[in-house]
This record gives structure tokens, sequence and C-alpha cells, in this order.
């Protein structure tokens, strides 16, 4: 069967099609308008700012930092608005509400009271007589304020009514309280990126008016994550805001004095601490480029080569389809940023191959989400973790790349190995009549020089973005390798689109990201955290490694993974330096575990999606998906106890490369470990594993995974005589069969 009659096949496959799968998308992403006329006309030329904006930043010439900061955070919001509806109907009126009282403040500080200064201090008077001489005497002295509140709450009714009207005549395009979100949203981040400058001067000393802009700011992006990421990971954020406020009456390990509400506020938005802060500055540097490059890449034709290739290489082996999953995943996830955008692109096609070749549904489910999220570790991407760890650790993100990618094949070989041990079990053979690698790679090579040109001058010292910007230029050029996928005006503006309408999703993100670090700066938590790790932990590492991952398997349910990692890292990391680790490594151990809610019950979404496309049980599928990637719960460990994996002491000033020989003896152990943990836990080496033989080779496993010569060779040694034994008893039984 050729590779075009597969792919025929598997786009026929009804599971493909499959409501559950549209279902499970639209949770993970909420919906976006159905935009016609204006409004799509608005968010394109907005889409296609960000785009060139950003690609001018890269390629030719750098922002300012407020600028290069500011303005995303401003197509960000707007867009968001612009795009997304405001969700529950229970939830409008109170969006309504917030609408219509900002618009009556802003309106009577201009009209009556000459300016915001003279509203906040009428405000204050009554807030004082509230607290020296009760309700009664405060309610005398609104004077004023009665006609404001009035407004706002007419205001509120009149914006209910239009948002009505609106919903029956343009039901596809924004309400006049989302206008009023998106121009409000426009206006604060303006306002910062206007003074950027003189707040820097003024800190500490904020005017009225920046605390106003401030509370709106704070309520937007709030709103903004509510829309795209849902409730959990907006509640999150408040809890932190409400944490600040009330740090006093907080248990005594997490109290603090507490901060008065004006503080909070001006700085978890007015600093680079807080919502302009380090998710900003990472997602604007880095992150969008590598997403615009990744649609382009698509747009190009180049995912086909990510398919074909591993096929012609893997697809005639034993489990084959399987294999195929693995490697594919492996190259499309380098550069696809999200666990479940690579499950639903390579797995369309490699699941219903899976099924057909005899893995079981539920099987064939879980393989695809297991490999995709190895994709989060590969070079030269590694989706956003990568450039954050570069930011907070300061190393290089050329260096992140490099000390990735043993790591990242540690883990592809062990899912790659565990299939091999399925289909040995299960006795599922590869494919036939495939084409040979070599004649893949003559007709499509060219399709990877996007890829080879974001490496070389990676390792040149070009920046990633600089790069990313040139990679991204490159696959408008290979596209013309095929007259299917040449890239003209037409799809060089989808591309553009489908990259700036990808970006909002972790976007989104940046406003409450910004919240929960600048609180945890605010309030020197991350200190009291680390010593509660150490306390809770008795000063044992494996167990201080226990419970950051069900930390980041805990949050991951609310957050995403990359909200994850930065979280846990602001939090865990100093706790795992004080008990002698590298920084570095501390911050892998903590990127890895951020990645297991995509496919650890309870929520693991890359496995309900792959569960979709399957036609299986997702809870099944969810165990299942967890039993192929236990991986991801090991690395973590052999970056604790055996550093050399990570080639330098990065934290020597500066960094000191560790000798050749443990470097060498560390990766040599590192695999075999791994080689002996797939066969361990898939319970088959040459055939089904007795508990006897299960218990001798965990034993075996676990000196292969300990760098020492005699451990290792112990070990080795160890799965050697298994191996013979497993042999033995099968020739007896075939002997014995022939009698």
């Amino acid at each position: 069967m050729s590779i075009e009659e597969l792919q025929k096949a598997a786009a026929g496959e009804p599971e493909v099609r499959d409501e559950k799968l549209k279902k499970i998308l639209e949770k993970e992403q909420k919906g976006f308008r159905n935009l016609k006329g204006f409004w799509r006309w608005t968010c394109n030329i907005l889409m296609i700012s960000m785009v060139l904006i950003y690609f001018y930043s890269s390629g030719i010439s750098p922002l300012s930092a407020q600028m290069h900061r500011g303005v995303y955070v401003l197509l960000t919001y707007a867009l968001v608005f612009i795009m997304y509806p405001g969700g529950s109907v229970w939830f409008r009126p109170f969006l309504c509400m917030i609408m219509g009282f900002a618009v009556a403040v802003t309106g009577s500080a201009i009209l009556l009271y000459e300016g915001i200064a003279g509203f906040d201090a009428r405000l204050g008077m009554v807030k004082d007589l509230l607290a020296d001489e009760g309700f009664v005497a405060a309610m005398g002295a609104m004077g004023s304020l009665w006609g404001v509140l009035a407004a706002g709450i007419l205001l509120t009714a009149g914006l209910y009514e239009a948002n009505l009207w609106s919903a029956r005549r343009f039901p596809n395009s924004p309400g006049l309280t989302d206008i009023l979100f998106f121009l409000s949203a426009s206006a604060v981040v303006l306002y910062w990126i206007a003074e950027f400058e003189a707040l820097n001067y003024r800190m500490g000393s904020e005017t009225v008016l920046d605390f106003y802009v401030s509370f709106l700011g704070i309520i937007i992006s709030l709103e903004v994550a509510r829309r795209v990421l849902g409730w959990s990971f907006t509640l999150i954020g408040i809890a932190f805001i409400l944490f600040c406020l009330y740090g006093p009456y907080m248990p005594d390990a997490f109290a603090h004095r507490g901060f008065r509400l004006e503080r909070i506020v001006n700085a978890l938005y007015l600093t680079q601490d807080g919502v302009f802060g380090v998710m900003a500055d990472v997602l604007a540097t880095y992150v969008i480029l590598f997403i615009f490059f990744g649609a382009f890449l698509h747009k190009s034709g180049a995912g086909r080569f990510f398919i074909d290739m591993p096929l012609s290489i893997a697809g005639r082996s034993a489990g084959g389809p399987a294999k195929v999953a693995v490697m594919a995943s492996s190259l499309f996830g380098s550069i696809s940023g999200s666990a479940i955008a690579n499950t639903v692109a390579t797995g369309a096609f490699t699941i219903p191959m899976m099924k057909r070749a005899g893995f079981r549904p539920h099987v064939a489910g879980a393989i695809e989400p297991s490999a995709s999220i190895g994709g989060m570790f590969m070079p030269p991407v590694m989706g956003a973790g990568g450039f954050l760890m570069a930011e907070l650790t300061g190393i290089p993100y050329v260096s992140i790349m490099l000390i990735s990618i043993f790591p990242a094949f540690l883990y592809f070989l062990a899912v790659l190995t565990m299939v091999h041990f399925e289909a040995k079990k299960f006795g599922i053979h590869g494919l036939t009549d495939l084409p040979k690698p070599w004649d893949i790679f003559k007709k499509q090579w060219y399709r990877t020089l996007p890829l080879l040109i974001i490496i070389v001058l990676m390792l040149r010292g070009f920046s990633p973005g600089f790069s990313a910007f040139w990679a991204t230029l490159g696959c408008i050029l290979v596209s013309w390798g095929d007259k299917e996928t040449r890239m003209g005006p037409k799809e060089i503006f989808e591309a553009i689109i489908t990259g700036a309408r990808n970006t909002l999703i972790i976007g989104a993100t940046v406003g409450v990201i910004g919240i929960i670090v600048g609180s945890i700066s605010l309030t020197g938590i991350g200190l009291k955290f680390s010593d509660i790790i150490i306390t809770l932990a008795g000063g044992n590492l494996v167990i201080a490694l226990l419970l950051i991952g069900l930390a980041s398997l805990v949050l991951g349910m609310g957050v995403p993974v990359t909200a994850a990692y930065l979280i846990v890292a602001v939090l865990a990391v100093p706790a795992l330096g004080e008990m002698g680790i590298m920084i570095i490594a501390a911050h892998q151990i903590v990127y890895w575990f951020s990645q297991d809610s995509n496919i650890t019950p309870p929520v693991c979404v890359a496995a309900y999606a792959g569960a979709a496309i399957a036609g299986s049980d997702p809870w099944k599928t969810g165990w299942t998906a967890f039993k192929f990637a236990k991986m991801l719960y090991v690395m973590p460990f052999l970056f604790a106890f055996t550093p050399e994996i990570l080639i330098k002491n990065w934290d020597m000033l500066p960094p000191q490369p560790y000798p050749l020989k443990d470097v060498a003896f560390s990766f040599f152990s590192a695999t075999a470990g791994t080689l002996a943990f797939s066969a361990l836990t898939m319970g088959y080496l040459v055939r089904r594993t007795t508990i006897f033989e299960w218990i001798f080779f965990a034993v075996a496993t676990f000196l292969c995974f300990t760098p020492t010569v005699i451990t290792d060779t112990t070990g080795i040694l160890m799965v050697a005589m298994l191996w013979w034994w497993q042999k033995r008893k099968n020739r007896l039984e075939q002997a014995g069969e022939k009698r």
C-alpha cells in the first residue's frame, strides 16, 4: 500500500470525524466567533499587524522594551475581545455592570470632578465617614456620587439590552460590551506604553490615575483569560490577588503582613514583575515567532515529510504504524508548541493506521499523545518552555537546546521500545509495500530546509527570533518545490491568520501569569514555599521531587502546561537549589513534571483527544497513555542524581564541562536504563515476564540507571541473564510442542 493510499484511508476513517474530538477541542480552545464584514477585516488587519511588527522587530530592527511588550499585550487583548464571545448567559450582566460603571466613573471624573483625583477624593471622604461615623453619615455625604451610582445602573441596564438586540441582529459580531472592553483594553495598555518611563521614576508614589488604570487593567486581564481559557485558570489569578490582600488572615505557614489594594494592583499591572513581566517578554520575543513559523511550515507542505519519512523507515517493523506515530511526533511536536495540536495533527493519520494494524483502540489512542508530549522536550523549539527556561536561568537558548537533545532522545527511545514490546506481546506486524527511505529523502529532502535554517543560525550565535524570521521566509521558498503547496499571496495570508490566531491561546495567559508571578514577588511566598517543601520532605530529595511532581500535576489540571511550569519554577526551584540541585537541573525537573497533565488522569486532555480519534474509552486511554509516558517521571530523577547528562556544571561561572568520561558514562547508563525500564514496565522482554522475573528485572533496571562501572555492568549482566533465561524457556516450550 502506498503512502498516498494510506493517507486517503486514514482520512476516510469515521473516527477522525468523531463529534467527541470536536467537543474536546472546543473545551480546550474556546470557539471563535465566525466574524464577517467590518469586524473580520478589523481582526485580519490586527493579526497581519502583529506578524509584521514582530517579524520586523526580530529580523530588521528591535523595538523598545515598552513597545515590544506593550504592543503584544495590546493586540492580544484586542483580538480576544473581538473574536471570543462573553460566555455564559448568567455572567453577561456582570460584564455589563463592569463596563457600565467604568463609563460612569470616567464620565463623571471628566464632567463633575475635574479629573479622576477629584472623584477619588470624594469617594475617599465617604469611605472615611463610613469608618468613623457610620452608614447614615456616609450616605448623607454621597452628594453627586448618587448620580454616578444611578448612571452606572442605567448604563448597565442599557448595555444589557443593547447586547440582547445585537445578539439577535448580528449574532456573529461583538456586542457593545465587547467593544467597550476592546476600547478599554486598548486604553489601559496604551497608557502603560506612553507612561513607561515616567512610571519607572515615580515607582512607589503612583498617582490616583495610575491606580484606576491598574485596577481596570487587572480586571481586563482576568476577563481575557476567562474568555479563552475558562474559569479554573482565572480563579487561580483571583486567589493570588486575595492572598496578597488578606495575608494576615492566612495560615501561619503562608501568612504575610498584607497589602492595600492600591499597592497590589499597581505592582501587578504597572511594574515589570506583573502583566508586562517575564511571560509577556518571552512570548513577544520568541514564542509567537515560532508559532508563526509553525503555521508557515505547515502551509508549505513540510508536514508531509514528517509522516512519509518515518513511515518508510519504521513502517515495516513490528508494530510499525505505532513507531511511525512516535517518530512523526518527535518531528512535528518540536515545532507545534502544543501536545494537543500534535496529537490531532499526526493522530488523524497514525491512530486509524495503528488500529488497522491490530492495536486495540485505547492503545492506539494512547500511543499518539504519549509520543506527542515528547515534542515539548525536543529541540529546536521545545514549545514555549525552553524560552522561559532561558529567560529565568540566564543561560542562552542555544545551550538549553543542546543540553535538551539527549533527554528528549531518551524519552522517545522509551516510548519507541515500549511500543515495540507491546507489538511483540500481541503479535502485531508492520506494513508492506512501502517506499524506501532514500527514495522519500531524494524526493522531499528540501522540505527540511526551514528547520536546518533555524538550527544553523542558532548554533552560529544568532537569536532564536532572528532564526525564526529567516526560517519562516525559507518556508515560502520551500513551498515552491511542489506545485500543490506553492504559497502565493492567498496562502501567505492564510498562514498569517492561522499563526496569529494560534498565538491567542497562549497569549491569553499573559495577564494572569503576570498576576501570579507578581503576587509571589510582592508577598515573598516563594521563599516560604521552598521552606515548606524542604520541611515536608524532611531533607529527602526523592520526597521533594515527588511533592513537586504532585504540585505540577494538580496545577496542570487548571492551567496550561507552560503556565504550570512557570508558576512551579518560581515556587519550587529555590527549594531544589537549597537541596544542592544545579539550577538548570532544577528547571529541567520542573519543566518535565509540568507536562504530566497532558497524559495523566484525571485531566489528560491530549489523551482524551487521542481517545476521540480512536473511538475508545477516554479514561482507559488516559491510563494507557500514562503507561507509555512513564519516562516523563523518571527523567526528573536522572536530572537530580546524574547531572552529568546536562554536560556542564552551569552553576559555575563560566560553566565548566564535566569530565568527558563522566558525561559519556552517564549517557551510556541512562540509555541502558531506559531500554531496561521499557521492558520492565511493559512486562515483556523475549516473552511475558513472571512476577519473579519482574522483580529480578526491576533490580537490574535500577542498577542500569546508576552511573558507575560496577552497577552498570551488574545491571546489564542481569538483563542479559534474563534474556537468556526467557529464550531458553521459549526453546523448551517449542521443543515440547514438537514432541
